[in-house]
């Protein structure tokens, strides 16, 4: 007597349908919410440090470029709307995502879209910790980038203040992300593989 496993194809493919992708979406700004409030406020800038940026990374890199796209823009929505969501260093609220470190925030859509875009891009023609690596470090380029450019323009900082209050303190804890995420990124993909 031969036995068949009896899975379901709705059960084992949850996550492509649409109503899995919402709940993957929504659990991924949950994520971001509770890395918001790892923080440690500094006492030279507004901006404080987080683990938002390593949670914006592995959404990106766990939902893909569209799906990471649309959760950051949810997590953001969420917070517009007064839910608690952002770093507690902050108002909490609509008033966050346009004070100091609303350029950041803002960032995180395409952070998200960044690192996964260019790591499922070039996966399958470099390894995972590699193509990972990449689209992390573009994607915190990009969102240093835009975080700087609006905390200067806020500010109204000279390029060296904001070098000092945006940029500098964050690079090595920011290296340690990537590698983070990178790291968590292949393994994860190795052993679902296996």
């Amino acid at each position: 007597m031969t036995t068949i496993a009896a899975t379901s194809p709705r059960t084992s493919n949850f996550s492509a349908t649409i109503p899995g992708r919402i709940v993957f979406a929504l659990a991924a700004t949950l994520v971001v919410a509770l890395a918001a409030h790892v923080s440690i406020p500094l006492w030279f800038t507004p901006v404080p440090l987080t683990l938002q940026p390593l949670a914006v990374l592995g959404v990106g890199l766990a939902l893909g470029p569209m799906d990471g796209f649309l959760a950051m823009l949810a997590y953001l929505a969420e917070g517009a709307a007064g839910l608690p969501g952002f770093s507690p260093a902050g108002t909490g609220d609509l008033l966050q995502i346009l004070g100091p470190t609303g350029g950041f925030l803002m960032a995180y859509p395409v952070v998200a879209a960044l690192a996964g875009g260019i790591t499922r891009a070039l996966s399958s023609r470099t390894a995972k910790f590699a193509a990972a690596l990449l689209g992390c470090t573009v994607a915190t380029t990009f969102l240093f980038l835009s975080g700087a450019s609006w905390f200067m323009h806020y500010t109204h900082h000279s390029l060296y203040a904001t070098w000092i209050g945006a940029i500098a303190p964050f690079l090595p804890g920011e290296a340690i992300k990537v590698l983070a995420a990178a790291g968590i990124y292949s393994t994860l993909t190795r052993t679902k593989r296996a």
